[in-house]
């Protein structure tokens, strides 16, 4: 009976991700997609995992990685705050609750923000800036339900409202997740399997004041004038992708615990990324954690990724609530490392 659960789960995923043509791959479509800040991470461990852990990542950890895991808490309540030196100096701050009802699921609540600083201003008539500065608000609000279907299987879902405004032109739309983690597969005690489907959605478009523009038309043509017109900006589509995991659990003493993860992911505007890591955890309070991604680039530029290995530890303190503080560093081409940590708290 769970095998069947499980494997029309599978099948349901791939229509939906066929339907939403997540398969077309990178190539030609590189670079083409917008809200780009759906693709940051938002959790240390997971970083320190490179992304790698889809198939058992539990807890409020698994907002941005799969869902379904949310479920997966052993606590009543869960909170989180991360913050992420991204690349070119912004700021990346997430914040999250996620409560568990007895006999409905857990219900999250989720929200981002990414600090571009003070950016000039510049006009035609002022290329090297005007002296006045703006700061573009790019804000991800989301909601996450996830329940357990059986002791093995969970199922979750989010759904995001993204928020991109620049002086008076903004953008607005919906990004879908979906996940399935199954775990003890084919009856082996610890093999665990995932997939999630993440940012399908509708494409965006701006549209605002600073999109109106004015102009001298030809005098010779049109002896109009002065003359305002407006830019249509071009719809783009968000940065859609699919990813399949394994992982396998397995306990070396009574204090020490492995995980070794890997994970495929197709996206829909890259090339496909292969990814692997391990954690190891020493008594439940000490966390090490390493992951790398290799990209199927498929072209003689392999200077396209720019991300290298992932790091990570993490620390566990059972004081009448669950403290856990997590670390992790990515390796960066051409930009500063990234640097990352979170902060969760158990009820």
């Amino acid at each position: 009976m769970l095998n069947k659960i499980f494997i029309k789960s599978v099948v349901l995923f791939l229509f939906i991700a066929l339907t939403f043509d997540v398969f077309a791959g990178g190539g030609r479509r590189n670079g083409t997609a917008g809200a780009q800040e759906l693709l940051i991470p938002v959790s240390a461990r997971g970083l320190a995992l490179s992304g790698a852990y889809t198939a058992g990542i539990e807890g409020i950890d698994a907002m941005f990685y799969n869902p379904a895991g949310v479920g997966a808490s052993s606590n009543s309540v869960d909170a989180m705050f991360s913050y992420m030196n991204y690349i070119a100096d912004i700021g990346n701050s997430f914040a999250a609750l996620a409560v568990n009802f007895e006999g409905f699921g857990s219900l999250g609540l989720s929200f981002r923000t990414l600090d571009f600083g003070d950016i000039p201003v510049t006009t035609e008539a002022d290329p090297y800036g005007t002296g006045a500065t703006y700061s573009p608000a790019f804000v991800i609000a989301g909601v996450t339900y996830a329940n357990a279907i059986t002791d093995r299987i969970r199922v979750g879902v989010n759904i995001n409202l993204i928020s991109e405004q620049i002086m008076s032109t903004s953008a607005s739309g919906f990004a879908f997740d979906a996940g399935v983690q199954y775990k003890n597969m084919a009856n082996i005690d610890g093999l665990m399997f995932g997939i999630a489907l993440k940012n399908l959605g509708a494409k965006m478009r701006y549209d605002g004041a600073n999109l109106l523009r004015k102009a001298n038309e030809d005098q010779d043509v049109t002896p109009r004038g002065l003359q305002f017109y407006k830019i249509s900006a071009a719809e783009f589509e968000l940065p859609s992708q699919l990813e399949i995991g394994l992982a396998y659990e397995a306990k070396f003493a009574d204090a020490l615990k492995g995980i070794l993860a890997t994970s495929f992911q197709n996206n829909n505007f890259s090339h496909d990324e292969y990814k692997v890591a391990g954690e190891l955890t020493y008594d439940d309070f000490l966390f090490i954690r390493a992951g790398y991604t290799q990209v199927n680039e498929n072209t003689d530029n392999t200077d396209q990724y720019l991300y290298g290995p992932t790091f990570g530890v993490g620390l566990k303190v059972y004081s009448g609530v669950n403290i856990t503080v997590d670390y992790a560093y990515r390796a960066v081409d051409y930009f500063n490392a990234n640097h990352m940590f979170s902060v969760k708290l158990g009820f």
